[in-house]
């Protein structure tokens, strides 16, 4: 039997566990349909993970690197906030909402466990995650190119956030990927208008007074 790094173990059954999770839900999600996903013995993946609800919590923690990645691609923070949040969001869309209706819905479903049997803690950590990573390229993005916004820069996280999470529901109730990214591209554009960034107007320096002429 090849070795395998007890990491790579770990990161093989995960992922196998959200293959399972997005194809039938996390109810119908048991500990040997990811074993037989992963191609491994049931034993092994027990040995890993001891329980469903430990993998789910693992399951969740992923998604939440995962997710924070794809929002972190190689923005153009020298263009601006207005760029970088275009940028950003749909960068995210393309990769992790756009034809991944099993994905999301399971990150719903995942939110749910967690309210319900862990009093929320990953939840909370699940979207203050996602919130903040908008909240830091656009203020990043405002600290290069000289920038202010009319609203806060964690205020423009979280509504942002909100927009594309009903955007999303709404996607996955009835797809239809046209309509969701003219919907996400409208929605973008009220987000940008609300934010209003503007060049921080430098202040000008005092003129150096003349030494008076020497009589």
């Amino acid at each position: 039997m090849v070795y395998v790094k007890a990491s790579e173990r770990e990161e093989q059954i995960v992922a196998a566990a959200i293959r399972v999770l997005s194809d039938v839900g996390v109810p119908a999600t048991t500990l040997r349909g990811v074993a037989a996903e992963a191609d491994v013995p049931l034993g092994t993946l027990q040995y890993v993970f001891s329980s469903k609800d430990q993998l789910l919590r693992r399951v969740i923690t992923k998604v939440i690197h995962d997710i924070s990645e794809a929002l972190r691609p190689h923005l153009d923070l020298d263009k601006g906030v207005e760029h970088a949040l275009r940028q950003g969001v749909t960068s995210f869309w393309e990769k992790l909402v756009d034809n991944r209706i099993g994905l999301q819905i399971m990150q719903y479903e995942l939110m749910s466990y967690s309210l319900r049997n862990e009093s929320g803690e990953l939840a909370r950590l699940q979207y203050e995650s996602y919130s903040s990573v908008v909240t830091d390229f656009c203020e990043q993005a405002a600290r290069v190119t000289g920038e202010r916004c009319a609203v806060g820069f964690e205020t423009l996280g979280r509504l942002a956030l909100a927009q594309v999470d009903g955007l999303i529901l709404q996607y996955i109730a009835k797809p239809d990927p046209v309509r969701a990214r003219r919907d996400l591209q409208q929605a973008l554009d009220m987000l940008v208008l609300f934010a209003d960034p503007q060049p921080v107007a430098r202040r000008a320096r005092p003129r150096a007074t003349a030494a008076p002429d020497d009589e």
